[in-house]
């Protein structure tokens, strides 16, 4: 049975009110790989080495989240078949290191592909703080619904494509993954059975559990913080990239980075990429 475009657009998913503190902050470094070398005090900073903890820009994708609410089968959707595809993040205010916020998300487009071919869903969450109602962060993500085309909904505009530089790279970075990486990332509030369970990944066709696309994009906001804006979170103003390949943890991901912000994050075993097309925007 097709989605029913209209209730999918104004479905009411819950917000989310969350308090965090420095122990949340220290984590979530942790799970995207910063504090791999206790000698690096740049990233001490992050992952609570240092006496004063600072929350790394990126966090506000994990604060507020309101879970896998397309399961819901009140959606219409056909769960099984939800792909992540693009994933942005604006940052208005820095996050304080500790706090209490909520998260509201919502439907904010839909893209039919015609039948057989999936529709992709647009979607926004708004963090703000819980006392003040100050907004944080605007994070937007496109979702690809494999099961769920032939609606009759509008084909266009989708979503434009940044294009990448005809140069090489102007930085380039490697981060090694550590093999348990997907294991500590899903208790920042993503616990699909796909990145955890060597049975589950194999009936969807892998030989091992897969990289939480938002851990590899956070591996990537690590080498952008350093590439573009000296370790600098005040100068990290936000990012937005497609997701192209799944990463298997324990890979190294290779971030190949311009001057005007464009990147691209490569899994260096394999050479494919698996972040395309991404763009930071940044503070000079």
């Amino acid at each position: 049975m097709p989605i029913d475009p209209q209730h999918l657009l104004n479905f009411d998913i819950p917000e989310i009110r969350q308090d965090y503190g420095p122990r949340d902050c220290a984590f979530y470094a942790l799970s995207i790989g910063l504090g791999q070398d206790p000698m690096d005090r740049e990233q001490l900073r992050f992952a609570g080495g240092l006496p004063e903890i600072t929350p790394f820009p990126t966090m506000p994708l994990v604060l507020g989240h309101p879970g896998f609410w397309l399961a819901d089968p009140r959606t219409g959707v056909d769960a099984v078949k939800v792909v992540h595809g693009e994933q942005g993040i604006t940052i208005h205010e820095p996050l304080a290191p500790s706090g209490s916020v909520t998260g509201k998300t919502r439907v904010t487009g839909l893209i039919d592909k015609g039948e057989g071919r999936g529709a992709l869903m647009y979607s926004e969450k708004e963090l703000r703080d819980a006392a003040t109602g100050k907004l944080l962060a605007t994070t937007t993500s496109t979702t690809f619904l494999r099961g769920d085309g032939g609606f009759g909904g509008p084909n266009s505009p989708a979503k434009p494509t940044h294009h990448m530089p005809e140069t090489a790279p102007d930085i380039v970075i490697d981060s090694p993954t550590r093999s348990e990486q997907a294991l500590w990332y899903r208790w920042n509030g993503d616990d699909n059975r796909l990145h955890l369970d060597p049975d589950i990944a194999a009936r969807a066709g892998f030989q091992r559990p897969i990289l939480h696309g938002l851990c590899s994009l956070g591996v990537a906001a690590k080498a952008l913080l350093q590439g573009l804006c000296g370790n600098d979170p005040a100068r990290f103003r936000g990012l937005d990239a497609r997701f192209t390949a799944t990463v298997t943890p324990g890979e190294t991901l290779r971030t190949e980075i311009w001057k005007d912000g464009s990147f691209r994050t490569r899994v260096v075993e394999r050479d494919v990429i698996a972040i395309g097309n991404g763009r930071c925007a940044f503070d000079n």
